[in-house]
């Protein structure tokens, strides 16, 4: 199968690409970046395999060059994007672009030349929803997305539910819960786990929000999901893609704040945080039944695989 994973180089993509290789696929990679493997487009700059492209799916014209040169491709898998709450806030301008016109673009392409399509969408879609979130919950309930990038992302669903009324495309939407895990580098805009584990290996401060509960997925088993995707395409499908793994975010510090012997005083404790929500405690049956979906890395496990990367990484 010839496959195109959008933002190849992010801490997903890259993995999601290996898996997909060591399946048989032959897989193209778009980033925002240079990296080896491009070729140019007036003038030949490399003697490589083309592989890769520098690409903004933002600009029509960089997706339309890939997808039309570089195909024609039977799945593309759309990574790319500006993730998380506050980065959404910082750089809205980015974020609107990447998010909604760079799917956009997307899909204008994928009703022309009609390859399946999975798109990368968040837990952040079921807002202020206090239950068990079910796939099903978003087409039953009226939800209050809690801020610019979750809008973004329930946005994004309901132009793929239009294109595939309008024109019979394609595509399946996985909702990532808390992914983590070794090749997540650190900025300040990453995964709550990613920070934590940052923060107490440099002697860095963090505040912890009392009473918030997540579901957090370690990437390993998360990709691995996904990529089944690719031999179980069923159009129209949204996945849960999350762990069962329940716990409220004073554990996640503890045991972050145990492996690494970190200061305890370097945690502030607080009672609520603006814009996020408090309980996000996932139903993913429907992944574990279709995908497949394994939970092999238990969180205290995830957690020191993180820390053991970061410690290699960093050189610390």
């Amino acid at each position: 199968m010839r496959i195109l994973v959008t933002g190849s180089k992010g801490v997903v993509g890259q993995k999601l690409v290996k898996d997909l290789q060591e399946r048989g696929n032959s897989v193209f990679g778009v980033d925002i970046q240079h990296h080896p493997g491009e070729v140019g487009y007036i003038q030949n700059m490399s003697n490589e395999e083309w592989t890769y492209s520098r690409c903004d799916i933002g600009e029509f014209r960089q997706i339309e060059r890939v997808i039309e040169k570089a195909g024609p491709f039977d799945l593309i898998y759309n990574c790319a994007a500006e993730f998380g709450r506050w980065n959404g806030e910082d750089y809205f301008e980015q974020m609107w672009k990447s998010n909604l016109i760079g799917l956009k673009n997307i899909i204008r392409l994928q009703e022309k030349h009609k390859f399946k399509l999975v798109h990368f969408s968040s837990s952040e879609v079921y807002g202020d929803y206090e239950g068990e979130m079910k796939e099903s919950v978003m087409d039953e309930i009226e939800i209050k997305q809690m801020n610019d990038y979750a809008i973004s992302k329930w946005a994004n669903e309901m132009q793929i539910a239009n294109s595939r009324k309008l024109f019979n495309t394609e595509t399946v939407v996985v909702r990532l819960f808390n992914t983590y895990g070794d090749g997540e580098f650190y900025h300040p805009y990453r995964s709550v786990n990613c920070k934590f584990c940052y923060h107490a290996l440099h002697n860095l401060p963090i505040t912890v929000y009392k009473g918030y509960f997540r579901s957090s997925t370690y990437i390993d088993d998360c990709v691995r999901t996904i990529a089944n995707i690719s031999e179980n395409f069923i159009p129209g499908r949204a996945y849960n893609i999350g762990s069962n793994q329940f716990h409220d975010i004073e554990t996640l510090a503890q045991t972050i704040w145990d492996y690494t012997g970190a200061d305890p005083s370097l945690i502030e404790y607080k009672e609520a945080e603006v814009l996020t929500t408090k309980i996000k405690k996932l139903n993913n049956d429907l992944s574990v039944k279709e995908l497949d979906h394994q939970e092999s890395i238990s969180l205290e496990a995830g957690v020191k695989k993180t820390i053991d990367w970061m410690k290699d990484y960093y050189r610390l």
